[in-house]
């Protein structure tokens, strides 16, 4: 009879954790993202969907949008704008452009957001939250994938001693290029800690 109970209970305690492993890892949407506060609760972050939603409202139905490609699709179906590359691209040279224009001096990257006819430019950054999967952390592949098409792009210049920094001791062809200031702008007036200065 206790072996029968034992099963019993494995079996149940197995159907739960398959339950929550599909609840948690397998339905869980890439754009509505959960984490725990300090005090265990649920927080949930809708910043992707807040932000297609505004750019639907707030820009012209014809704008075209640049954001790296893993964000393209989304814009589209959610934002219902154009952008220049998509999960769907299958021309290197075009998202090897936006990888360029991103890891650019902000005059350079002007001229190629010109010559696309861009008219708004998303890009994802979690410094606040500490979201891992942002732009500035998927930076390296766009030097990576830009500098196989545009040999000017060459990712020794945005390390230092090997290393891919974002702070103060970045490299200064990191610290000067458009992907680090949009992701950056402003960042030493917030406040990231309660009860520590800004920045």
């Amino acid at each position: 009879m206790a072996l029968l109970f034992g099963a019993f209970y494995l079996l149940s305690r197995y159907a739960t954790h398959c339950t929550w492993v599909t609840s948690e890892a397998y339905s869980s949407p890439s754009i509505v993202l959960a984490a725990r506060g300090a005090h265990g609760n649920r927080v949930i972050f809708d910043d992707y969907r807040e932000a297609y939603f505004w750019l639907r409202q707030n820009t012209p139905s014809d704008a075209k949008v640049m954001s790296w490609w893993d964000y393209g699709y989304q814009i589209t179906a959610m934002g219902n704008r154009t952008v220049i590359v998509d999960n769907n691209t299958w021309n290197n040279t075009h998202i090897a452009t936006v990888g360029r224009a991103m890891s650019s001096f902000e005059d350079e990257a002007y001229e190629i957001i010109r010559s696309l006819d861009v008219d708004y430019v998303l890009v994802v950054f979690g410094g606040v939250t500490g979201y891992s999967s942002d732009d500035i952390n998927k930076f390296l592949w766009m030097v990576r994938i830009g500098g196989g098409v545009f040999p000017v792009i060459k990712e020794p210049d945005y390390l230092v001693n090997g290393e891919y920094r974002v702070d103060k001791g970045a490299a200064p062809k990191m610290l000067n290029c458009l992907m680090y200031k949009l992701s950056y702008y402003r960042f030493g007036e917030m406040m990231t800690e309660y009860g520590k200065p800004p920045g």
